[in-house]
């Protein structure tokens, strides 16, 4: 799905729509017992099992406008009977979350794990957490995957902008150097906002999009940027060029999987 200028809202509902209807033909028929190689330790039936709580968690948390913090485990899901199940429990989850985000105000306020407390930010996280999770699939299936370059645009700009308040990552975001070292990204098939600068600093990193020099520079496609800085692809894999200091790349990498 091609989204010309500013992402709103209902624009991340709609790539959500169809993203979602990929990932459900894709495991339709899919081994259950399959191994995730890019999510260690997991088969497709856990993966899977993953995102429907996922989608129930962001559905509920929308649907109530919750305004405090709460874990997916708080809510209450029914899973399939068996493994087999779990593709059609996907699409049912899957839909709700749509309906509900699509029902919703995006300027609603409301807790959010990300910088953006409202609505909002569910249509745009759900949409990349659903990408990635099935290029996990389509890569366990022995499938190269693809992803819209806009999507994968908007996926990059979206995890730079949350990385620094995720959580679960604040710890190791700290060991990361921080003495004005810049890394580079430049994705090489797209026009607009398709380089990222990262500075890193005593307390923490900045970004912004635009050329500039770095310690370390990655080209690649897009879809392939945003599949490594989710530890999906390695700079290693054949698909990227990268100049300059490699140990700051790996750094970043390690210290910012999420």
């Amino acid at each position: 799905m091609e989204i010309e200028g500013r992402w709103t809202h209902d624009d991340y509902c709609s790539a959500l729509e169809a993203e979602l209807g990929r990932f459900a033909e894709i495991v339709e028929n899919a081994d259950p017992a399959a191994k995730v190689p890019t999510c260690p330790g997991w088969t497709i039936a856990k993966l899977l099992k993953h995102v429907g709580i996922t989608q129930r968690w962001a559905e509920y948390l929308v649907r109530h406008r919750v305004a405090e913090r709460m874990s997916s485990r708080e809510v209450p899901v029914t899973l399939p009977d068996d493994d087999t199940g779990y593709p059609a429990w996907l699409a049912a989850g899957g839909a709700s979350l749509v309906a509900t985000l699509r029902e919703a105000d995006p300027g609603t306020p409301m807790w959010s794990w990300g910088i953006d407390q409202h609505a909002s930010f569910w249509s745009r996280r759900m949409l990349h957490e659903g990408t990635v999770h099935r290029t996990d699939t389509e890569i366990a299936l022995g499938r190269e995957p693809r992803i819209d370059s806009r999507v994968a645009t908007d996926g990059v700009d979206e995890f730079l902008d949350n990385l620094a308040v995720a959580t679960w990552v604040a710890d190791s975001l700290k060991e990361l150097p921080g003495d004005g070292e810049v890394l580079h990204f430049h994705a090489t098939d797209v026009d607009a906002g398709g380089e990222w600068t990262v500075t890193l600093g005593p307390d923490g990193f900045s970004w912004r999009h635009g050329h500039g020099k770095g310690d370390v520079a990655v080209r690649g496609a897009v879809s392939d940027l945003l599949l490594l800085l989710y530890g999906r692809l390695k700079p290693a894999d054949g698909r990227f060029e990268v100049f300059g200091d490699r140990e700051l790349l790996a750094r970043w990498l390690e210290k910012t999987a999420i």
